[in-house]
C-alpha cells in the first residue's frame, strides 16, 4: 500500500506537469524575472508610452514583455494571468494578473528576454506575490485574460496642429489596441497610424472640432466614443469615452 501511495503521488505530479506543458485551458510556459525596485518606480514610462503607471491606473500589476510576446508594441495593454510552477523551492501559491506596459529587450536581463523566449519581466512587488525575492528567475505558466478596467477608455491628446498624437489607455476587454479611427465634427472617419506603443497619430487639422474615436482591439471588437472631446479641447488634455464590456 505504501508503494502504491508513492506511485500515485508521482503520477499526479507528472500529470500536473503535462497539464501545464500542454497548454491545457490556454496555459503556456514561460519564465519571469523582476525589475523596477521595491516601490516599482523603475517601471514608470516604458515602451508602451503609458507614463506614470500609478496615475494611469495600472499600479504595480505590470510586466515588460520579451520580443516573442511584445509584437512590436501591439501587445501593449494586454492582460495575463501568471502563476509560478515546477519550482517548490521558490514558488508561492498565488496567481497574479498583470498588464503589458513595457518591452524587455534582447541582450538584457541575463538573456532571458532574447528571442524566441517567452518571458515576463514583472514589477518587483507583483513578482513577490508568486515567488520569493531570492529566486531571481522562476518558471511560470501564463494565459491571456480579459482586462477589467474602471471607467471608460482614456484619450490623452498631445502633439500640435496637423500632428495629433493620442495616447490610449485604460482599455478593457482584450486590452491591446490594433486600430484607431478619429472623426472631427466637420470631417469623416479617418484611420490613425500607430506612432509608438499605444500612441496613435493623425496629421489632419482638427482644432476647434469635437472629436470622436473608434477603438478596435486584437479580438476584432470595436467601441465607438462619440464627441468625447468638445470643440474647445486643447493639447495635453485627457478625455474619457466608452468601454469594452
Amino acid at each position: 500500500m505504501a508503494h502504491f501511495g508513492i506511485f500515485l503521488l508521482g503520477l499526479l505530479a507528472l500529470l500536473s506537469h503535462v497539464y501545464v506543458a500542454a497548454g491545457n485551458g490556454g496555459w503556456s510556459n514561460a519564465h519571469a524575472t523582476f525589475y523596477g525596485g521595491g516601490d516599482a518606480s523603475g517601471t514608470m514610462g516604458g515602451a508602451c508610452g503609458y507614463g506614470n503607471l500609478y496615475s494611469q491606473g495600472y499600479g504595480t500589476n505590470t510586466a515588460a514583455l520579451s520580443t516573442a510576446l511584445f509584437n512590436k508594441g501591439l501587445s501593449c495593454g494586454s492582460c495575463y494571468e501568471i502563476r509560478c510552477v515546477n519550482d517548490r523551492q521558490w514558488c508561492l501559491p498565488a496567481t497574479i494578473m498583470v498588464t503589458a506596459t513595457n518591452f524587455c529587450p534582447p541582450n538584457s536581463n541575463g538573456g532571458w528576454c532574447d528571442p524566441p523566449r517567452q518571458h515576463f519581466d514583472l514589477s518587483q512587488p507583483i513578482f513577490q506575490h508568486i515567488a520569493q525575492y531570492k529566486a531571481g528567475v522562476v518558471p511560470v505558466a501564463y494565459r491571456r485574460v480579459p482586462c477589467r478596467r474602471r471607467g471608460g477608455i482614456r484619450f490623452q491628446i498631445n502633439g500640435h496642429s496637423y500632428f495629433n498624437l493620442v495616447l490610449i489607455t485604460n482599455v478593457g476587454g482584450a486590452g491591446d489596441v490594433h486600430a484607431v479611427a478619429i472623426k472631427g465634427s466637420r470631417t469623416g472617419w479617418q484611420q490613425m497610424s500607430r506612432n509608438w506603443g499605444q500612441n496613435w497619430q493623425s496629421n489632419s487639422y482638427l482644432n476647434g472640432q469635437s472629436l470622436s474615436f473608434k477603438v478596435t482591439t486584437s479580438d476584432g471588437r470595436t467601441v465607438v466614443s462619440y464627441n468625447v472631446a468638445p470643440a474647445r479641447w486643447s493639447f495635453g488634455q485627457t478625455f474619457t469615452g466608452g468601454q469594452f464590456r
